[in-house]
């Protein structure tokens, strides 16, 4: 198997600063938004969009976690992996414009339960999808409104993201 980095950490930080500028200039400001990363890197990637936000604006901003292993479609076909924990910051999401972090967008799926964990949890004024990579073949007519890399690949391709959080480094490799 061959891989090739693809970014490294300057890439991924100005790819994160650049998605933090396009949320804001999205939603003209800061209020009313709450950052949710999935679990797991887009936890750590939810995270530093937020800090980059909080550094532009001068306020704190709401970031949390959520966890989607419950709302999968293919529980049966792949092992049950232990749930992470699903932690929102505020009392409740109705009326807040809720951004979802993910790390690499795919097929669709994983955002399409993303999507149905957020209605159990109240109704959002809007929700927006921000992904590190995006690298085509969906399989649901799911489209990330901010994007840090599209990757266009093979289905014989893997992207792997590894976070300094999780993994001591920061890179998007490609597995051929």
């Amino acid at each position: 198997m061959t891989a090739r980095v693809l970014l490294q950490q300057s890439d991924i930080s100005r790819a994160l600063t650049r998605i933090a500028h396009e949320i804001l200039e999205s939603n003209r400001g800061a209020a009313d938004l709450l950052i949710l990363g999935i679990h797991t890197r887009g936890v750590a990637l939810a995270q530093r969009i937020a800090t980059r936000i909080e550094s532009i604006e001068g306020v704190p901003i709401r970031v949390g976690s959520l966890d989607v292993t419950m709302y999968r479609d293919d529980l049966a076909e792949k092992p049950m992996k232990i749930p992470g924990r699903t932690d929102i910051p505020v009392d409740g999401i109705d009326g807040l414009t809720v951004v979802l972090v993910d790390d690499v967008l795919f097929s669709g799926r994983t955002i399409r339960a993303a999507l149905d964990a957020i209605v159990d949890l109240g109704r959002p004024a809007a929700v927006q999808l921000a992904v590190l990579v995006d690298r085509g073949h969906r399989e649901l007519p799911i489209r990330a409104d901010y994007v840090g890399k599209n990757l266009p690949t093979s289905l014989a391709e893997r992207v792997q993201v590894k976070v300094e959080e999780f993994d001591g480094i920061d890179e998007v490799k490609i597995e051929s």
